[in-house]
């Protein structure tokens, strides 16, 4: 198959992963109850409808709706200009019914969703629109970012709300993989793991990942010519998720068994935090 059919593979996939997320959210904000809503989740300032706002907000832009331009004040929260800009979004829709924030949701995934059947994507290094694109992104890393963002936002409100669920679906799958995939960055950058450190990621029902430290100090992704590893860590894909996704500490993600360095082992858990 040619190298652009298979990038308009890839991409279509994407879509399709994305609105599964998209679906599944919405169903589960549907069966919020009405004194849920102010329910604090694992992000710092955001209670349940933050979360359902700040997912409109970014699917209204992806939909082609104006930025909300609003004052945000002194948030903590809300660090550099990343941090106000989905703020900005938040604070907008402080009044909307919840009803209002679902109905929102879904007409803009369903406009999106509709343009990218109508008019596929090809091209993956094609700039994203809009604000997306103006801050360097291409199609396909937005394309590869929503399924993430959203399914790790239902996840926020499902552990808010003590309703686990969906963590088995192809948005859950496509999550840890993509999350697996900062290993090297990990290891080599953010712990500091000797140059020859072999360090091994067993998540389950995913396929092993390893990253090693070159001479140069940065890590690579591992190849089977490495040798064994210097440490191996083994979890469950929710304790993975809860940790690269910056939502808890190691010590409430869940159980991680380290085989090897333990002190390494350690350095690595305690740095997988990849996600704003």
């Amino acid at each position: 198959m040619p190298e652009e059919q298979n990038d308009a593979a890839r991409l279509s996939a994407l879509v399709a992963i994305w609105w599964e997320a998209v679906d599944s959210f919405t169903r589960v904000l549907e069966h919020v109850g009405p004194d849920q809503w102010s329910t604090p989740t694992d992000l710092p300032g955001w209670d349940v409808r933050a979360v359902a706002a700040h997912t409109a907000h970014l699917e209204a832009l992806l939909a082609g709706r104006p930025h909300d331009d609003v004052e945000v004040g002194v948030v903590p929260h809300a660090r550099g200009a990343m941090g106000q800009f989905t703020e900005q979004g938040v604070v907008a829709r402080r009044e909307a019914p919840p009803d209002d924030l679902i109905t929102e949701i879904r007409e803009s995934t369903t406009a999106r969703h509709t343009q990218l059947l109508a008019d596929p994507p090809t091209d993956p290094d094609a700039p994203a629109p809009g604000a997306f694109g103006a801050i360097g992104w291409t199609t396909g890393l937005l394309l590869r970012n929503r399924p993430l963002d959203v399914w790790m936002h239902e996840q926020d409100v499902r552990r808010a709300l003590g309703t686990p669920g969906n963590l088995d679906s192809a948005p859950a799958i496509h999550t840890a993989d993509y999350l697996m995939e900062s290993l090297p960055f990990i290891v080599g950058k953010r712990a500091q793991a000797p140059v020859g450190s072999v360090v091994r990621l067993e998540v389950a029902g995913h396929a092993p990942v390893t990253a090693v430290v070159g001479d140069d100090g940065r890590g690579r992704r591992g190849t089977a010519g490495d040798g064994d590893p210097t440490v191996t860590l083994a979890m469950r894909r929710e304790t993975f998720v809860l940790l690269a996704g910056g939502r808890r500490a190691p010590a409430a993600a869940g159980e991680v068994r380290v085989s090897g360095d333990a002190a390494l082992g350690e350095r690595v858990v305690s740095s997988m935090g990849v996600t704003p």
